[in-house]
């Protein structure tokens, strides 16, 4: 692949050599069967003979408007006219009009009765031909129809299909293979349909997507390297699964044994870490956990935070006095010592113990699923036979079935998956109410998460890649803080600090900074910015809030309204040349333009990562950019466990990023409530926060209370510093739940991390475009080589011709190929759907639509609930003609997640 428009002007972006690829797990050919191209073909036909029968009716009906207007007899022309309305509605005349009304014609002038007569007689033809091209294709569609859903009930023995569907929808699953042996050609009723659609759902997701989940999705490690191999990757055709326990059914677990009183009394309990006095009061982090649903497919339990407060009693402080002794108790030996130091009655005591286990200044942190915990029910089995105690003992040993059941799941076949996810279902109910007496017991509808390696690895050449890709990528780059979405609340709270200690100002007390921060200002901001619109109804661009007038938040806005003016300038040249083609550029000028704007919010170390498709075009080959973010190894963070040694080698690569003087340390956001955010060690330290025990030894973890936060006026930023290292802490965040999700405290670190979110939205605030039938549409946006956005279509649900009631099926395909030939459309796209008048999350993500094949358009009509809903269609880039990944089974789609950093040199502050 070698692009064939030249390299742009523009400091090239250093890209580190490993990536990480995300594979889907058929090839994209798998889906070629559910089409019907022969009734496409036909409607291509029909499509094309009605409009020349049309531009051939126009002329017809211009020359019968001639003879009407040049005769005088009023039965001609009435005559002529009816003839001439039904050739304008293209429609047949009534058996003999047409020779009745040529008969007259030639009684009055025999050559223009002639020449009349030829040219209808032509159109009659054509229009007779037309109808029987269009009366031929209901058996045609009908017959490939049953054999698209032949190969459908084919492709649903898929093994990697199959593999993953226990684990994403059981209930499909055990449903499935009654779905197979019907009859394709017997009609679906609507059980047989919904399923259908279903099954179509999951299969274009592992044929067309790139979303990790199980064998729809795999990933494969890569590296840049000196070799000559281009850009096209190969991947295994065996793939590895591991699979963990969701880590909220261990948590249901582990509440169930808190619950139990008996077994309550053996547990170690400790205070809150990080808890300190504070004149008359004590002070720790509170942690409220809300739970998640059990029914749901995607749970977790959300975590939040605040700084608490309780008096300092008599009987608190004796009961802190103890902990600072013997640091660890059990519950039932601190209750007994309560009881007799306080001489109290030991109901009591249990009640006021249980009281401060309920707000959290008591835990019982051994319990607890930590972030680098990659296997969290061994991890339960190992802190439970830590008890010492026989109850404790026989838990951990009934944890064995699960446990082996797990691992017996990935080499297991798709029967086997389904029997041994009802045992384990069955074994962890069990083990709430046998071993554990709790009433209700609950476990959640997603039991297992499974990540899959296509393979150990994978090379591409990182010349070609030099070539294709780092400077314009690079140049993208340099405006992607235009778009960052954190960026406004990181200069907010460098504005909160300099205006609370000044400039070259320090703080020591970063709970208290924290708290009040969102006391005073951060949470009502916050609430101010959740209405704000990035563009108001007339798309002119609505500032930030800027409480404090910050300089830098102006200079974002001005940023981004510069960005805005020179797309509308260049999306008003093209719609004022109809033959501009499908692709708008966007020339360095306009980045440097926009990026200068952006000098002064620049915080020197920003490594980034990009998830991009390579588009294998001869002579002009794309990078289609995805989504970008801000991080540290971020890519390869959940995929750690697949991959032996890949923690180490992560953690090692890391070092030569960092500025002179700074250290890595990771923000975890506390006990695990997704299996989403368990990875392994990547930072060579980690941040213990108020309420965190930590997981790595103690001489790499940082405590809160060494931390002081310092104001650099030199460079306008803020320094977070460890006392005991004499060494600026960078936080890094390495789950993969939203840094939105995570408690106050966490969260509000991160503003001084290069964690950051830029969605590219490059149309944001320019006008559409006339609509044509209701749709308006968007060109390709590129930079260089570098895809910005995909070529898009929008439309109301409205003006879709979605199936009318007992519509025919040959005259609703035929109308959807008469929408996508009107409008320009591909045939695969991807669809969003907006529907904010129906229940539930509907169409939240793209769904892939193949316009030749019934099946793909009943599933997608399927997905619009209400009239209110709007569409957005945008092309499939790479199509399946440019895929760059291969197996030995096909093509695949794939996408490339690549990080980038520029080393940088900091003064360091004292």
């Amino acid at each position: 692949m070698t692009p064939d428009h030249p390299a742009t002007a523009a400091p090239a972006a250093v890209t580190r050599p490993r990536f990480m690829l995300r594979v889907a797990g058929l090839p994209l050919d798998s889906v070629r069967g559910l089409r019907c191209p022969d009734s496409r073909r036909w409607a291509d036909d029909v499509l094309r003979a009605t409009e020349q029968v049309r531009a051939d009716g126009e002329r017809l009906a211009d020359l019968l408007h001639d003879l009407v207007g040049g005769s005088e007899d009023e039965t001609l022309r009435r005559t002529l006219l009816a003839l001439r309305r039904d050739i304008f509605n293209n429609r047949l005349p009534r058996p003999g009009a047409a020779d009745h009304a040529l008969g007259l014609v030639r009684g009055i002038d025999a050559a223009a009765g002639t020449r009349a007569g030829e040219a209808l007689t032509s159109w009659l033809a054509g229009r007779r031909r037309l109808e029987e091209r269009r009366a031929a294709g209901a058996a045609l569609l009908a017959e490939e129809t049953v054999r698209a859903r032949a190969h459908l009930r084919t492709l649903a023995g898929e093994e990697r299909l199959r593999r993953a569907l226990p684990l994403a929808s059981p209930d499909l699953d055990a449903r499935l293979d009654t779905y197979v042996r019907s009859d394709a050609a017997v009609p679906p009723d609507k059980k047989q349909r919904k399923i259908e659609r279903s099954l179509l759902s999951y299969l274009y997701r592992t044929a067309c997507k790139t979303s990790p989940f199980s064998t729809f999705t795999g990933v494969a490690l890569g590296t840049f390297s000196d070799g000559d191999q281009g850009l096209r990757a190969r991947v295994d055709d065996t793939w590895d699964g591991r699979l963990r326990l969701n880590v909220a059914a261990i948590g249901r677990l582990t509440e169930a044994v808190v619950a139990d009183p008996v077994r309550r009394a053996d547990l170690p309990v400790a205070p809150a870490s990080g808890w300190g006095r504070d004149d008359d009061r004590v002070r720790y982090v509170r942690r409220w956990i809300t739970q998640g649903e059990e029914d749901t497919a995607v749970t977790f339990d959300a975590v939040k935070d605040r700084l608490f407060f309780l008096r300092r009693s008599g009987t608190l402080e004796r009961l802190l006095g103890l902990f600072e002794e013997r640091t660890t108790l059990r519950y039932g030996e601190l209750a007994d010592w309560l009881a007799e130091d306080r001489d109290a009655d030991p109901q009591e005591c249990a009640q006021y113990l249980r009281a401060l286990l309920d707000i959290g200044m008591v835990q019982v942190p051994c319990l607890r699923t930590e972030v680098h915990d990659t296997d969290p029910l061994r991890a339960l089995q190992d802190s439970l036979r830590g008890l010492g105690r026989p109850w404790a003992d026989r838990l951990a040993g009934r944890l064995a079935d699960p446990a082996s059941g797990i691992e017996a799941f990935a080499g297991a076949d798709p029967a086997g998956r389904r029997a041994l996810m009802g045992e384990l279902r069955t074994s962890l109910r069990l083990l709430q109410e046998e071993e554990l007496g709790a009433e209700g017991a609950r476990v959640p509808q997603t039991l297992l998460y499974e990540d899959v390696a296509a393979g150990r690895h994978t090379e591409l050449s990182a010349a070609a890649w030099e070539r294709l890709a780092a400077a314009p990528l690079g140049a993208v780059e340099r405006v992607l803080p235009a778009f960052d979405l954190t960026l406004p609340q990181r200069i907010t709270f460098k504005g909160f600090f300099v205006a609370r200690y000044g400039q070259g100002g320090r703080c020591d007390d970063l709970l208290k900074l924290v708290h009040d921060f969102h006391e005073d200002f951060f949470d009502q901001y916050m609430s101010f910015t959740a209405k704000r619109t990035t563009f108001d109804a007339d798309g002119t661009y609505v500032p930030e809030e800027n409480w404090l007038a910050l300089p830098q938040l102006k200079a974002l806005d001005t940023a981004r309204q510069t960005f805005v003016e020179r797309m509308r300038a260049l999306w008003a040249d093209w719609e004022a040349d109809p033959g501009s083609g499908e692709e708008i550029q966007v020339d360095g000028e306009l980045l440097d333009e926009v990026a200068a704007r952006l000098d002064t919010l620049r915080g020197g170390f920003a490594p980034l990562a990009h998830h991009v498709q390579i588009a294998d075009r001869p002579g002009d080959p794309l990078v289609v950019l995805n989504r970008s973010y801000g991080g540290v190894s971020f890519p390869f963070s959940r995929f750690t466990h697949l991959f032996d040694g890949l923690d180490e080698q992560l953690l090692a690569a890391t070092a030569e990023l960092l500025p002179a003087g700074a250290v890595l340390a990771e923000v975890t956001g506390g006990p695990v409530t997704s299996n989403l955010n368990l990875h392994g060690r990547l930072t060579e330290y980690e941040i213990v926060c108020p309420g965190e025990r930590g997981t790595l030894p103690e001489a790499n973890r940082i405590h809160l209370d060494d931390l002081h936060l310092v104001h650099d006026p030199g460079a306008d930023r803020l320094v977070l510093r460890s006392t005991r290292l004499g060494k600026e802490v960078v936080p890094v965040y390495l789950g993969y739940l939203v840094p939105l999700a995570l408690p106050e405290l966490p969260r509000t670190l991160l503003l001084l991390s290069p964690t950051s979110m830029s969605p590219l939205n490059v149309w944001g605030g320019v006008p559409e475009g006339a609509a044509t039938g209701g749709v308006t549409g968007r060109p390709r946006v590129r930079h260089g080589s570098v895809v910005l956005d995909r070529r898009s279509w929008s439309a109301p649900a409205a003006v879709l011709p979605l199936r009318a009631p007992g519509a025919a099926d040959d005259a609703w395909f035929l109308d959807w190929q008469a929408f996508r030939r009107t409008h320009g459309l591909p045939d695969r796209v991807f669809a969003t759907i907006a529907d904010s008048g129906a229940r539930g999350a509907t169409g939240a993500k793209p769904t892939y639509v193949d316009f030749d094949s019934p099946l793909s358009l009943g599933a997608f009509e399927a997905l619009i609930r209400t009239a209110g809903a709007r569409v957005v269609f945008r092309e499939m880039l790479p199509d399946e003609n440019g895929l760059h990944t291969v197996s030995g089974r096909g093509h695949h789609v794939a996408e490339l997640a690549v990080e980038t950093a520029t080393p940088v040199e900091r003064t360091d502050p004292s």
